[in-house]
């Protein structure tokens, strides 16, 4: 049988050694570990939160420090880490809230800490969101096969219309219509339908195979835990007082620091620079004479959303490129300022019930190769979430592929601007094992590591998704805002 297995095709390609350094790292960081009952496995109720630096009030900038001992369901200590949590510091009354940073001691102890950024009363939030059992599940079960989704793909020829089983790795002895982009190694695979040439490929689309690699006990362990349990605190809210410094603009390069900001009353602030808050006025101003490309998923196609709804009163009109259904790629254009703002969805994987056309479909490392570049282009880049539910090696070889094409679009444009969006975190009641957020976790830390040296930007959705306490794949529009503000100071 014609079968291709992509991780073992690309073992000697270029391209292989760096995907392994990358899988190996992340191995190093997720728990390898089995259990044979869910009582021995971490409860965040039998768990203890302990405030290591209490004091009566506290300055701006300086950091509060939680230690976690967590417990299994029969009172006794973990003997090991891996545990995925949620932290972050908050105040309601004023809308304000930042990530934590967790280390693990990898012995069932972790210090949480919070770097106080705002002042006034704030409290502590500590969210189980995995046991380490569980995100031990979650990430064999990933690395298994590709068959977690199914793709149907639609062929026209005059009359004729014919669907076929389409993917990523096609087990059978039939012929094969195979789309290879042989430089950058990507390819996808349909079965070849009867008389009907492979070039006349031009829908597809993709629903939930009926499969689990997750055991029952598993199973049983990732629905009786639910996302996002509390671990119990005994220190109540904390004082904050008043510290202020002077911060240097927003300057491309990703940092390391965490968390990289805070919002205060639905307003975003860096941690380590200052921005401008661009009003509609002041985006139009920026924009002008910007060629501008979104290149991702449906959560950039919402940054052209918000543009079109903020602007559309200024002259920013949806241009009719003749495309089709929900995911059609999108033009808007100012002609009196010369604005263009393109939104195209990215290669395969695109998971969605909707019929798209593939006919306009390409990776974006090759749209990346078909920009001239100059001072007044930005590209903005967000892959991630139709990636969960396939191995990791898929992922992070199509953002090796992005940063090569980064690299040798700076050799011919190096004032061309290129800003890196990371996933926005999704609901906790899906599908955990093809869409959970910690696969989007463990391709955040693969992207930090890939683009780590080149001088982009990196706008962190994750950490303004737990912030701003959303869990929508599409967060409110005051959310995408911000993500677009910031956006803005790297451009203007």
């Amino acid at each position: 049988p014609k079968t291709l297995q992509l991780s073992n095709q690309a073992e000697t390609t270029r391209g292989s050694k760096r995907i392994r350094t990358i899988l190996a790292k992340l191995d190093q960081q997720i728990p390898n570990v089995s259990f044979s009952d869910t009582r021995t496995t971490t409860s965040p109720e039998d768990s203890k939160a302990i405030l290591l630096n209490q004091k009566d009030n506290y300055c701006v900038g300086e950091q509060l420090m939680v230690l976690l001992d967590m417990f299994d369901h029969m009172g006794k200590r973990k003997a090991y880490g891996g545990d995925f949590f949620k932290v972050r510091i908050y105040s309601p009354s004023i809308q304000a809230g930042a990530s934590g940073h967790i280390m693990d001691y990898r012995n069932g102890t972790y210090l949480v800490s919070f770097t106080l950024l705002w002042e006034g009363p704030i409290r502590v939030s500590l969210l189980l969101m995995h046991p380490s059992e569980g995100v031990s599940a979650l990430w064999k079960a990933r690395k298994k096969v590709y068959d977690k989704i199914a793709f149907t793909g639609k062929y026209l020829n005059g009359t004729s219309e014919v669907s076929v089983e389409c993917g990523f790795v096609m087990n059978t002895s039939e012929e094969l219509c195979k789309y290879l982009d042989e430089r950058d190694e990507e390819a996808f695979y349909c079965l070849k339908p009867g008389n009907i040439p492979c070039e006349a490929f031009v829908q597809l689309m993709s629903k939930n195979s009926p499969i689990s690699y997750l055991t029952a006990l598993e199973m049983e362990l990732l629905d009786s835990i639910h996302p996002g349990v509390e671990i119990p605190q005994k220190f109540g809210q904390i004082q904050v007082s008043v510290c202020k410094s002077k911060l240097p603009k927003c300057n491309f390069g990703l940092s390391s620091h965490h968390p990289t900001g805070f919002a205060w009353q639905n307003q975003w602030y860096p941690r380590f620079c200052s921005i401008t808050i661009f009003r509609t006025l002041k985006i139009t101003t920026c924009l002008e004479r910007k060629l501008i490309l979104f290149l991702g998923d449906s959560t950039l196609r919402q940054w052209l959303e918000y543009f079109m709804k903020y602007l559309k009163s200024r002259c920013l009109k949806l241009f009719d490129i003749h495309g089709f259904g929900r995911h059609q790629n999108l033009l808007a254009i100012d002609m009196a300022r010369n604005i263009q703002i393109h939104w195209k969805k990215h290669g395969h994987p695109f998971v969605t019930t909707s019929e798209y056309m593939t006919t306009d479909h390409s990776y974006a490392a090759r749209e990346i190769d078909t920009v001239a570049g100059d001072k007044d282009t930005a590209i903005v880049v967000s892959l991630g979430q139709h990636f969960r539910p396939f191995p990791i090696e898929l992922f992070i070889r199509r953002m090796i592929n992005i940063r090569e094409a980064v690299q040798r679009l700076f050799l011919r444009s190096p004032e061309t601007k290129v800003i890196i969006k990371s996933e926005n975190l999704r609901k906790t009641d899906i599908d955990l094992e093809r869409f959970g957020d910690f696969h989007g976790y463990t391709q955040m830390l693969a992207v930090k590591d890939i683009f780590q040296g080149l001088n982009v930007g990196f706008i962190d959705a994750w950490d303004m998704s737990i912030a701003y306490d959303t869990s929508d794949v599409h967060p409110p529009y005051h959310v995408v805002g911000n993500q677009i503000n910031l956006f803005l100071n790297y451009i203007c």
